[in-house]
């Protein structure tokens, strides 16, 4: 059965506000009709590492956080860990962060909780009993929120493809252990021939898995966790993930974790398509947008949303200077995700949700004003 899936355009005239064209995204999708009357509403989003400039503005939570407590419940804007060296890796540089690029309390409307805990260890294990998860790790506040509603800045990503919904359920909603458990099946190897041995990625990783070895890096397979944080800032393409099969499974894994997120929750999902950058918002760098900016989404189903997020995506034009151009020579390629991250395969992440049962990428694609 096809799922609705709400769009609105960024465009806005004299007398119109995007966030007020966010809030009526998301009373026609239906939001009004959740049950928030004294419930907790934990709005998970991404506060943008360090030196980002793509993330999502704080206006944009806000309209969220102002609906949810107009309908009786207390919001809180949350996000967990991550499992890289970064400025988020803990409560308190993640929160750090998340000032510093312009989200608290007065700013966002409400206030920020980190949903692991101070060291990203504070988590509830969620039985899920999947093909790759048996229970999952999930932050606890997030655990303990009556209510769930995703915020998400849609994006290109070098380990899965591309970054929507799911993956701010799964990934985002996981302690580090639970980063881990999704990680570990793929791990990325180094191209000898095309590293130049500058470094950049044994000053990334947060396991110490990287070495130099003769001028080249080399990565200890015991050590490494398979986070993939190093392929971004290999400037020289010299580290990729291994396999097809590996991307497969993790993005097997994120479903299967979004699953635990949502369970006995209600939830509701919203993805604004604007600043599209070539990998993940956990990079210190954004780079050039690969496409224009498209809209906003919301939807009851993240299955639907990011399969409309996908199309919508594919349908645009690279934007001169920007990555996409430069691999597709600035037509508009088949797959414009393989195009950027060839060993990705963002598909089997809506097989596996098929196979699961969970959502729906059948939709039907509801336009507002």
């Amino acid at each position: 059965m096809a799922s609705e899936v709400f769009f609105t355009d960024m465009r806005t005239g004299i007398g119109d506000t995007l966030p007020d064209k966010l809030g009526r995204l998301i009373e026609k999708a239906g939001i009004g009709g959740m049950d928030l009357d004294r419930k907790f509403v934990a709005v998970k989003m991404h506060f943008g590492e360090l030196g980002n400039l793509a993330y999502l503005r704080p206006g944009i939570p806000r309209t969220i956080a102002e609906k949810a407590r107009e309908m009786g419940g207390t919001p809180f804007l949350t996000d967990t860990n991550t499992l890289y060296v970064g400025h988020r890796k803990n409560a308190p540089e993640h929160m750090d962060t998340a000032n510093y690029n312009g989200f608290d309390r007065m700013s966002a409307g409400c206030q920020i909780i980190i949903a692991d805990g101070l060291k990203g260890t504070d988590d509830v294990e969620v039985p899920i009993r999947g093909e790759y998860v048996e229970t999952a790790k999930i932050g606890r506040a997030i655990c303990d929120a009556d209510a769930i509603v995703t915020l998400t800045h849609f994006k290109c990503h070098e380990l899965t493809g591309y970054g929507g919904a799911l993956k701010n359920l799964a990934m985002g909603c996981a302690s580090r252990r639970g980063k881990m458990e999704m990680h570990a099946a793929g791990k990325p190897s180094v191209d000898r021939d095309k590293c130049i041995g500058c470094g950049t990625c044994v000053r990334q990783c947060a396991q110490s898995a990287i070495s130099m070895s003769g001028r080249k890096a080399a990565i200890d397979g015991d050590r490494c966790v398979g986070c993939g944080r190093c392929i971004g800032p290999c400037l020289y393409d010299a580290i990729s993930a291994e396999n097809d099969q590996d991307a497969c499974v993790l993005n097997a894994k994120i479903v299967e974790y979004a699953m635990a997120a949502v369970k006995g929750k209600q939830n509701f999902h919203i993805t604004v398509m604007t600043d599209i950058s070539p990998n993940c918002d956990c990079h210190a760098e954004n780079d050039t947008p690969v496409i224009p900016d498209v809209g906003m989404l919301a939807s009851f189903d993240p299955v639907a949303l990011d399969k409309a997020c996908i199309d919508l995506a594919m349908e645009q034009p690279p934007i001169r200077g920007g990555m996409l151009y430069e691999k597709c020579g600035g037509k508009v390629p088949e797959d414009m995700f393989a195009c950027i991250h060839p060993t990705t395969r963002w598909q089997s992440t809506f097989e596996h949700a098929k196979k699961m049962g969970f959502g729906s990428a059948d939709y039907v694609l509801v336009n507002v004003k």
